[in-house]
Order: structure tokens, then sequence, then C-alpha cells
């Protein structure tokens, strides 16, 4: 019997470090993904455009693996999910673009700006004034967005612009979570996928296009890299195990992607940030944290797409 209870105790630990190992691991490939970005010989948002065709039939097959059907879904199901599809690509348009403007640690914070947004979208729905932590993140965010905003416009007018552009990815996922937030639950989260990529790859090419940015690239490595960290790797540990773990352990586990965005911003692009910068990111950072761990709108499978 006491072999037992410790082989079922062992077995226990060693899933719960895996499934750490993988929530872990999730982000910081998708942390990874923005210097892909950078290096890529498209334009950003054909970048964005392949990183979502390539993966493609590898989602189809996740959905079809983990039982999940593909089809039949209603045409009010379909309407919402090219509307989510469509903040979606604009919210990787917008990203990619200030990705290329401003510091990788700026872009990885500002763009995770979804859970902050959710929290807010949370007071006004249920009509009622922040509470305890929740004035918290508030101060958090709004002290350490004025910081980083304001150290952008000291160095360029152009590193704020790629800020705010940034910001406005934040918005946009938030769109895209709130909009499919109910027919996740219904379809799964694979099946979600493989629909919203549908709907927003000829969005993504289109606008691409007309933008004049070079779609095919002569050199396919970063395309190929981008993709497969942040869509395969990225997204397929997170979604393996998101719902394995609580709200605030999800936000403290998030806080390695502005980590690493900021250490490849400084090996690989020489971005220097000063103690006002850093400070102005731990504030950011704790007010993603506290937003993850106050508001549950999202749902696990609504994944951290970052990357």
């Amino acid at each position: 019997m006491e072999n037992d209870g410790a082989a079922q105790e062992k077995l226990f630990d060693a899933r719960a470090a895996l499934l750490l190992a993988a929530l872990l691991g999730g982000n910081v490939a998708l942390a990874l993904g923005p210097w892909f970005v950078r290096e890529a010989d498209t334009g950003p948002v054909s970048a964005a455009f392949w990183r979502l065709f390539l993966a493609l039939p590898f989602l189809m097959v996740f959905a079809r693996m983990a039982g999940q059907r593909l089809g039949g879904m209603p045409r009010k199901t379909l309407v919402l999910v090219a509307i989510g599809a469509c903040a979606f690509a604009m919210d990787l348009a917008s990203w990619h673009v200030g990705i290329g403007m401003t510091r990788l640690g700026n872009a990885t914070l500002f763009g995770n700006a979804g859970s902050i947004i959710l929290l807010f979208w949370g007071f006004i729905i249920a009509r009622m004034l922040p509470r305890g932590l929740e004035w918290l993140a508030i101060a958090c965010a709004l002290g350490g967005a004025g910081i980083l905003l304001g150290r952008s416009l000291e160095i360029s007018t152009e590193t704020f612009v790629g800020d705010l552009f940034c910001l406005t990815a934040g918005v946009l996922y938030a769109v895209y979570l709130l909009t499919l937030q109910g027919e996740r639950a219904r379809f799964g989260s694979w099946s979600l996928l493989v629909w919203v990529s549908v709907f927003a790859c000829p969005v993504l090419l289109t606008l691409a296009l007309a933008l004049g940015e070079p779609v095919l690239p002569t050199n396919w490595t970063p395309i190929l890299i981008l993709f497969v960290t942040s869509q395969l790797i990225g997204q397929g540990l997170l979604v393996y195990s998101l719902g394995h773990f609580p709200p605030l352990v999800i936000g403290l586990a998030l806080l390695t992607q502005p980590a690493v965005g900021a250490l490849v911003g400084y090996s690989v692009f020489g971005e220097v940030l000063t103690p006002l910068d850093i400070g102005g990111m731990v504030l950011l950072g704790s007010a993603l944290v506290v937003a993850r761990a106050t508001t549950r709108k999202a749902g696990p499978g609504m994944v951290q797409k970052r990357g």
C-alpha cells in the first residue's frame, strides 16, 4: 500500500513538473517570436500571414487528435468567428508593425495588455468600481505605461508610435477574446483556432498587399522558425497546460515573455534598459499579473498568442 502511494505521488509530481515546464516553455517560445518578425525579409504584416497560414494544416491535425469537430458550426457562430478573426488579424498586424519600431520588452508588455483591457471591461459590464487588488492593477498599469511611453518618446517619435501600435494590438486582442469567449467552450480551442486562422489569413494577405509589402520571403528560415515557435510550440504548450493552473500562476508565468523579450532585445539588437525602464516594466508586469488573477473572462483555452 505504501509503495502504491509513493508511486502515485511520484507520478503526480512528475506530471505537475511537466505541466509547469510546458507553461513556462510555451511563454518562452512565444517571447522569441518578435525576434524572427524583425529578421524576416517580408513585411511585418506578411510575416503575420505566413505564421498563421503555415500552421493551419497542423492546427487541423491537433483539432482532430483532440476529438474536436471542424464542421457543423451554425451561421451565428461563423459570423462571430469572422468578426473575432478580423480583430485577431488586425491585432497581429498592428503588433508586428510595432515590433519593428519599438523595443522588444515594450512590444511584449503592451502586446499582452489584453488582460488589463478585460479587467476594465469587467467593470463596465458589472457597472461597479474596482476593489482591493484591482485598484492596484490600475495604478500599476497607468504608472508603468506612463513611464515606458515617456521613455520611448525620449528615444524617438518612431519608438513612441511603435508602443502605440503594440498597445492597439493589446486592445484588439481583448476584442478577439470577448467576441469568442462563449464559442470556445462549445467547439474547443484547436477547432476555434483553425476557423479563426481560415478567416484571418485572407485579411492579413489583403492588408499586406494593400500596404505594398513584399509577401514572398527570399529567406524562409525566420518565417519557418516564427511559425514553429509561436503557432506550434508556443500555442501547443499553452493549450496543453493552461487549464491546470490558477490565474495567478498563469499571470506570473506570463512575465517570462517580457523578460525574454528584453533579454533578446539587449543581446541581439543592443537595446539597453535604464533603471527607469526596468521600473516601468515591473509596474506594468505587476498589473498584468493582478489583472490575470482577478479576471476570468477569457477562459483558459483562449491562449496568449504573443510571439
